[in-house]
């Protein structure tokens, strides 16, 4: 199972996955960015987009992993995926989405159940489902802390 320069570059994040130290992070932030490009946060522009890239990291998860081993550090697609939805429904500032990137990063590298246990997973549906998961108790908490604090950090 060969790797093509394309599914190179998307499987490993704008190639993020390449960068020898936190390759993750490195990854998450470019979501962050291209998060940024005007109206990307628009639902009916992100969700599909999420949609096409965890259905293509399933599939390139698997070719990485073919490649370079067990959830391997190059594919970092999971990692564009997570953030992307981590941000969903919330307000585009630069104070909510460090908050978010932070939330992000933290339960992304801690798996709170059962997104360990999802990362056992064949392929790369373990590849994605581990980050699935932690993405979504990042949106959920993040939303939480705009409920309590949002008056301060919105304003």
């Amino acid at each position: 199972m060969k790797i093509n320069v394309l599914e190179k570059f998307l499987g490993s994040g704008f190639y993020t996955g390449y960068i020898p130290l936190a390759s993750g992070t490195f990854g998450s932030l470019a979501a962050l960015i291209i998060y940024y490009i005007p109206n990307f946060e628009k639902l009916q522009i992100i969700i599909p987009v999420i949609i096409i890239f965890t259905v293509l990291g399933v599939y390139l998860g698997s070719k990485f992993e073919n490649m370079y081993g067990k959830d391997p550090a190059e594919c970092t697609i999971d990692e564009i995926v997570g953030m992307w939805i981590s941000l969903l429904f919330l307000p585009k500032t630069w104070i909510v989405s460090t908050i978010s990137f932070f939330v992000w990063r933290t339960l992304d590298i801690i798996k709170p159940f059962p997104a360990r246990k999802a990362e056992a997973l064949k392929g790369g549906l373990g590849i994605m489902m581990d980050d699935l998961i932690s993405a979504v108790y990042s949106l959920i908490i993040v939303h939480i802390i705009l409920v309590i604090f949002g008056k301060y950090i919105i304003n």
